[in-house]
């Protein structure tokens, strides 16, 4: 992967009321006339993303958001908008204009961001007019963070940058597959070739694991299911790892010895981005399932659906062929997670690798909120499949809560 993907980076939102410098400061912040910028309100209504690299920190992307204080129909939209991307982002920069007190729609703002746990940084934009002080006593009474900026003169914007990069939030390195192999281990990454595998190339957390492997001086052996067999057989010493496609677990797991280590991308994922544990605690409602209870299948992508979707067509198969329930199933894709999760008896949502860490584990937080059991794609087709405990192996906390569940 020559680019790191959106999904990989550490996502800025700015945000504010309308008209206060949100675009003109996005557009500072990258050095470039990205964002359109108007002394009309409103301008900015879809939130528009930019990644960018931002030195010496890393990757991130910008968003610019749509105003807080938007009005009538379509205005409520872009602030349904506005807060979805929020709750998504790792950072906030909270735009304020600096002739004004605060006022509730920035309160309010504040509040959420504590609430949600998210870090932020207020901007005190287009100083050049000259900036209400009692603002900044209000600021202090709230111990905020601030600084003052020009997007006119460029006043601040360097050292609001040096600030940003000093704020934004690290965490202990996340990794997919390096903290299970070692220098010179081999490993086996199965990969179907089918309808849902995308032409000329591979998905992301296949390219991931290779990656991963190859920084862990690890060998890596990739082939077909069709050729696992041969390929095990020419290898001198037993595979530390062997990955597979979760819809072909059952064929893989019949061709690879019960000494083996064995999973699939997905719970690999599951691990990554979301919450192994509580997928495998979700498991349990499956068998719960009661004729008329709603399901909810939650993407993270928009794709275009194949004829034998996963997430539209086989796992819906799946879940009734498995229940023996008439189930109504719900679909979502994208970003469009339902507020309204207390309707569903059970989430099922894919792996998020299209998503940032935040956004899964804010999703995830959200079902637990109204206790609603969640699991994703690879855990529940595993365990449909029957692959279940044997793909849990690799992790002893996913084994500790199957254990919970079986006794």
């Amino acid at each position: 992967m020559s680019k790191v993907a959106q999904s990989e980076r550490i996502h800025i939102a700015f945000i504010g009321k309308r008209n206060v410098g949100k675009s003109s400061l996005v557009n500072k912040f990258i050095g470039q006339d990205l964002v359109i910028v108007s002394e009309t309100p409103g301008t900015t209504t879809d939130p528009v993303m930019k990644a960018m690299e931002l030195l010496p920190f890393g990757p991130v992307v910008l968003i610019d958001t749509a105003g807080i204080d938007d009005e009538g129909e379509l205005g409520e939209k872009r602030i349904d908008k506005t807060t979805r991307v929020i709750s998504e982002s790792d950072f906030a920069i909270l735009v304020l204009d600096p002739q004004q007190n605060l006022t509730e729609y920035e309160t309010h703002l504040i509040e959420q961001l504590k609430n949600l746990e998210i870090p932020f940084l207020t901007v005190i934009n287009k100083s050049e007019l000259g900036i209400n002080y009692a603002l900044i006593e209000e600021l202090k009474s709230y111990r905020i963070n601030y600084h003052t900026v020009s997007c006119f003169t460029d006043e601040g914007i360097y050292e609001l940058k040096e600030k940003v990069i000093k704020l934004l939030p690290t965490e202990d390195e996340l990794t997919l597959v390096g903290d299970l192999i070692k220098q010179h281990d081999v490993i086996v990454l199965v990969v179907p070739i089918d309808l849902g595998a995308p032409k000329g190339r591979l998905i992301m957390p296949q390219v991931q694991a290779i990656r991963e492997s190859l920084d862990e001086d690890a060998i890596v052996v990739v082939t077909k299911d069709k050729e696992l067999r041969a390929a095990l057989s020419i290898l001198a010493d037993k595979p530390k790892l062997v990955i597979t496609d979760s819809q072909a677990i059952m064929r893989v797991a019949a061709d690879v010895p019960d000494d083996i280590p064995l999973t699939t991308f997905s719970i690999l994922m599951a691990r990554y981005k979301g919450d192994l544990p509580e997928y495998v605690r979700g498991l349990k409602r499956i068998e719960e399932l009661q004729n008329g209870d709603k399901v909810l299948i939650a993407e993270a992508c928009s794709h275009h659906a194949q004829e034998d979707d996963i997430g539209k067509v086989k796992i819906p198969r799946w879940l009734r062929l498995h229940t023996k329930k008439n189930l109504e199933i719900d679909i979502v894709n994208g970003h469009d997670f339902p507020s309204n999760l207390t309707d569903y008896k059970l989430i099922v949502h894919c792996g998020g690798c299209m998503l940032t860490r935040r956004a899964m584990q804010m999703r995830i937080k959200q079902a637990k909120m109204v206790g609603i059991p969640i699991v994703n794609y690879g855990v529940a087709i595993s365990y449909m499949h029957g692959a279940i405990p044997r793909a849990l192996l690799p992790f002893s906390e996913a084994i500790t809560e199957w254990d919970k569940i079986k006794s």
